[in-house]
């Protein structure tokens, strides 16, 4: 069963279902063109906090051998090749003011303003939910910004601004939805890639392992 952290700062309060390891599988299905990129994997998703307003993530996949695929001098069975990686930081969207540390490593001034559950509250959006500002880092060179919002156990983003390297591949747009289902971590991502246009790429179901 999962407990709240008695040390969680409020503003974590809504996006606390998420913290924890969470280890399970997913499929990639992402056309190009007229070939149909289709594999299994297994994932490793960490969502941890220091004591400040966001949360720390960390994600990593690989890609899970075809059973009846038999190594051929060995009988040993083939292994899982690491496929993806990727860290960030996500927080509930809202103007940092004075108390806020940054920028760089500039410590705040005065007393936080959203300390307390009744504080947080006001942030809640016009239908309810609570803004987003997420951003993610993929070693090859792509950097997301994601918005979008979380309203109980479920959350939807998009990319905002998506930064390439001048060696990074391809890569223009993304949605993400994750939410809490019989106490799985089940998502989808929908990307924009290599000349496609936004359309489904992965799924995953996670389970809760710490």
């Amino acid at each position: 069963m999962f407990e709240l952290d008695v040390d969680l700062p409020a503003e974590l309060v809504p996006l606390s279902w998420l913290i924890g390891v969470w280890e399970g599988s997913g499929v990639i299905a992402y056309k190009v063109g007229d070939e149909v990129r289709e594999h299994e994997f297994g994932q490793r998703v960490a969502f941890s906090h220091d004591g400040t307003p966001h949360l720390q993530y960390s994600s990593s996949a690989w890609l899970l051998p075809d059973p009846d695929d038999a190594a051929s001098d060995s009988d040993e069975a083939p292994h899982p090749r690491p496929l993806f990686s990727e860290i960030g930081y996500w927080r509930l969207a809202r103007p940092l003011g004075p108390a806020d540390d940054g920028p760089a490593m500039l410590p705040g001034t005065g007393a936080p303003v959203f300390q307390t559950a009744d504080a947080v509250e006001t942030l809640r959006n016009g239908h309810g939910a609570f803004d987003l500002e997420v951003l993610l880092v993929q070693p090859g060179g792509v950097s997301e910004l994601y918005l979008g919002e979380i309203k109980g156990p479920r959350i939807d983003l998009a990319t905002d601004a998506v930064m390439r390297s001048a060696t990074a591949k391809e890569y223009a747009a993304a949605t993400r939805l994750y939410g809490l289902v019989e106490d799985h971590l089940l998502w989808a991502w929908d990307i924009a890639a290599l000349g496609q246009e936004l359309r489904t790429h992965a799924s995953g179901r996670l389970a809760r392992v710490d």
